[in-house]
């Protein structure tokens, strides 16, 4: 399971509490670009639309630049809405959590599983800045605690 990107913000700024994978529909050229490494999920976030009646997910404001060796494309544009694919069951779960206050769909990383694009993404609430400092603290202790082991 190669991960071709990776949310380092996701952790930082949410707690995670469940997580979800998702296929995604994509152009060839974009699975080319992403398969070359060329993906950003920097600032990017899930949402969920009604279309017809029924709800779709969407991973929203993704940037995937064009593929180099990629023919001339026209009107292509590089942080278009991706539908993401899911079970109805989840998606009706993902609206329910969705509604509670605080609560958002976090894109965290996307790889391969068996040839074909992965998101996994997950329901985050919001940290508060003590809670990032704690975080911090926690991080640098751990490797303080591993240095002190790993001399002894």
């Amino acid at each position: 399971m190669p991960i071709l990107a990776i949310n380092k913000r996701a952790r930082y700024d949410y707690e995670i509490s469940n997580i979800y994978e998702a296929g995604i529909v994509l152009f060839g050229y974009e699975v080319k670009s992403i398969k070359t490494g060329h993906i950003s999920l920097k600032g990017s976030y899930v949402t969920v639309k009604t279309n017809n009646k029924q709800p779709e997910v969407y991973l929203t404001n993704a940037f995937i630049p064009l593929y180099k060796k990629a023919s001339t494309i026209k009107n292509y544009d590089p942080e278009r809405p991706r539908k993401l694919l899911l079970k109805k069951k989840q998606i009706t779960h993902l609206i329910g959590k969705k509604q509670e206050q605080g609560l958002t769909l976090v894109p965290i990383k996307i790889y391969t599983k068996h040839n074909l694009i992965k998101l996994e993404f997950g329901i985050g609430r919001g940290k508060k800045k003590h809670d990032k400092r704690e975080a911090i603290k926690k991080r640098d202790v751990d490797r303080q605690m591993r240095t002190l082991i790993k001399h002894c």
